[in-house]
């Protein structure tokens, strides 16, 4: 019985089938080739059973094993790996059928290669989630034909497996190294120009060019003989917190994720710099109610309950309500600390509703707030117009692309600073201007 479950016929075997059905109604009408058909006939059942044999004389012909992380990370491309060995005495030519998580809605991961006797092969591939959440994997299918090529055989490596797939921590991890590395202009990071310095020293080191001659150590100069500098460094243990709008307006896609995710991967990439700037991070998630509080901290650990604190969050359906928000912010955040309100402002009356809050924020708070632009707008009115509905399309377009400009410049009359970003531009465009901050001496 787990023969005939795993024996499948190759398209070569059914096309010989069809080959000798027309040969046999041939031959009713000319006899002669009635011998000559059924030897035939009888050749083929004879290769076909050869080449049953072949594949099933072996219990363990062939092995496979999917290598793939315990967790993935959400809106990246993750490598999966599939090891493949050939234990049979002859050369085989596979079909690889991977059983994926329903969430990718893929059913392309096919793959077709051939193995010498005890080749050992890799294949690799990428999958990209869009979403947070549990991802079942199922089992690895492996078809294997023999030199002869009529049967197949299937192997079944059942290798269920149950993977998380949390906030962007590949992000989180390639800005960490860039930061280490002081190489975090290769991704659109920008040197921040230095306003003054903080009274916090850090050493004395000689002087390069650039350096400020007014922190030039005359002392020291005079006992190295040489040009020594006093150096500063930024400021520490400020508190960063990222508020992030899990209200219906994140609910929004670009590219496969939500403006909730975006906000997420964000918040987890500066979080991580906060805390490499010797800062104290913390999160805070809200709605029409308020979600989980995280607060800021730099100890050993922090960045661990960060991920799993925005591993749990999900979109709600409902407005936010900004007036609670104030309320526990003012309530729980007793130093003057630096807010990243990440939401989504379409409209300036959408900005006018929930604009006292965010006053009263800014009075207690360094308040930032970062909100999206909609690239497809920008698209749609670089596009000429060359009929009445394109027409009327780009008026409106244009209107909500002005709608947007707006907000900032109403933000910025009450002293409230302003990210307006594209969603893929949100990490860098948040990092660098917290590094403006930084180095201005703001936080």
């Amino acid at each position: 019985m787990k023969v005939i479950k795993n024996l499948y016929f190759s398209p070569l075997f059914w096309a010989l089938l069809i080959v000798l059905v027309a040969a046999f109604l041939v031959s009713y009408l000319f006899i002669g080739l009635f011998g000559l058909v059924k030897l035939a006939a009888a050749v083929a059942l004879v290769v076909t059973l050869v080449d049953a044999l072949l594949l099933f004389r072996a219990e363990k012909g062939i092995f496979a094993r999917r290598d793939v992380a315990d967790r993935l990370s959400n809106g990246d491309p993750n490598p999966i790996t599939l090891h493949l060995e050939n234990r049979y005495s002859f050369r085989t030519n596979l079909d690889i059928i991977d059983e994926i998580p329903f969430q990718f809605q893929r059913r392309d991961v096919l793959f077709q290669t051939s193995l010498a006797p005890n080749e050992t092969q890799q294949l690799r591939y990428e999958l990209r989630p869009t979403k947070r959440g549990e991802y079942s994997f199922g089992a690895v299918n492996v078809f294997v034909k023999s030199p002869l090529g009529l049967i197949k055989r299937r192997y079944q490596f059942s290798q269920d497996k149950m993977v998380a797939v949390y906030p962007s921590y590949l992000q989180m991890r390639q800005y960490e190294l860039l930061a280490i590395s002081n190489r975090l202009t290769d991704i659109g990071i920008k040197r921040q120009r230095r306003l003054g310095h903080s009274m916090e020293f850090e050493q004395i080191r000689p002087y390069v060019q650039g350096d400020d001659i007014r922190t030039v150590n005359w002392k020291a100069t005079a006992r190295r003989n040489e040009l020594m500098v006093n150096a500063f460094q930024d400021e520490r243990s400020q508190a960063v917190y990222c508020l992030i709008d899990k209200g219906r307006v994140m609910k929004s896609p670009f590219e496969g994720l939500t403006l909730l995710d975006y906000a997420i991967n964000a918040s987890l990439v500066l979080s991580n710099i906060a805390l490499l700037k010797q800062d104290k991070a913390g999160i805070f998630t809200f709605s029409e109610v308020i979600g989980q509080v995280l607060p800021a901290d730099r100890r050993t650990g922090q960045m661990q309950k960060i991920l799993e604190v925005l591993y749990k969050q999900k979109t709600r359906y409902l407005e936010s309500d900004y007036e609670t928000l104030y309320s526990h912010v003012k309530n729980q955040i007793r130093q003057r600390s630096l807010l990243l309100l990440f939401t989504n402002f379409e409209t300036v009356n959408a900005l006018h509703r929930q604009l006292p809050y965010l006053r009263q924020l800014a009075k207690n708070h360094l308040l930032i707030v970062v909100f999206f632009e909609n690239t497809e707008t920008a698209q749609l009115l670089k596009t000429p117009a060359e009929t009445t509905e394109t027409i009327y399309l780009k008026t409106i377009a244009e209107r909500f692309y002005y709608e947007k400009r707006r907000i900032v410049k109403e933000l910025e009359q009450y002293g409230i600073q302003s990210i307006l970003t594209a969603p893929q531009d949100l990490n860098a465009n948040t990092v660098n201007k917290y590094l403006e901050l930084k180095s201005r001496g703001m936080v």
